[in-house]
């Protein structure tokens, strides 16, 4: 894992709306950190620093507040109504050394032989729980696909992790597939699959020398 991230955290003093709208004008973010059966503290974090942070892969970092350093996780980001800026973020306190439990993206690599045979990639999940230090964290768990050929299933017991993690998701839960792609119809091949509208059973027509509408007798 990468050197952790330290990033420079202010006290707020004033909170609500009002006051977390002028904390992004001012290109920051509010903050809440919790957790360690400590009371909960708000402070501010440069917005960049955060964004570049966790684009980065970062989900373990540093604060520090009045000259002090303390480890935190992000636990919960929240964006604008645009999905692009974040707007509020929630940190908890952890132990460089303490163990936890987190879900982490997974990442296909490799072409699957199966493409080459008129198969498709399907993915059923985009991510592993696992179980491991603070520090351990990867920032995507790698799924080799090359080998898979159409027909074959991938399930998450398959995945080789990297040592010192564990996996908490079901073994048997499906990752990937390789099934054929159906094969394109012609559009005569649809039309005849279109079945032949019934006769439609209306009035019967009036027989010959007879008036329409006319009642036999």
């Amino acid at each position: 894992m990468e050197k952790t991230l330290l990033l420079e955290a202010k006290l707020r003093d004033d909170k609500g709306t009002k006051s977390a709208a002028k904390l992004r004008d001012q290109g920051r973010i509010p903050v809440v950190v919790y957790g360690h059966k400590k009371e909960p503290i708000s402070i501010s974090l440069n917005l960049h620093d955060v964004t570049e942070g966790l684009h980065h892969g970062h989900r373990v970092v540093d604060i520090e507040l009045d000259k002090k350093k303390q480890t935190v996780m992000f636990k919960a980001v929240q964006y604008d109504h645009l999905g692009k800026n974040i707007i509020h973020a929630d940190l908890i306190r952890v132990d460089a050394a303490e163990t936890i439990h987190v879900n982490v993206p997974i990442e296909l690599k490799g072409i699957a032989i199966g493409t080459h045979n008129s198969g498709i990639i399907e993915e059923h999940t985009d991510k592993l729980q696992i179980e491991c230090k603070v520090t351990d964290i990867p920032e995507t768990i790698v799924v080799l696909v090359a080998d898979i050929d159409v027909g074959d299933n991938l399930h998450a017991g398959d995945v080789e992790l990297p040592a010192g993690i564990k996996l908490l998701s079901d073994p048997n839960m499906l990752l990937v597939t390789c099934q054929l792609v159906a094969a394109a119809k012609t559009t005569e091949q649809l039309e005849e699959e279109v079945p032949t509208a019934p006769e439609v059973i209306g009035e019967a027509k009036p027989e010959e020398g007879e008036e329409a509408g006319e009642a036999k007798e």
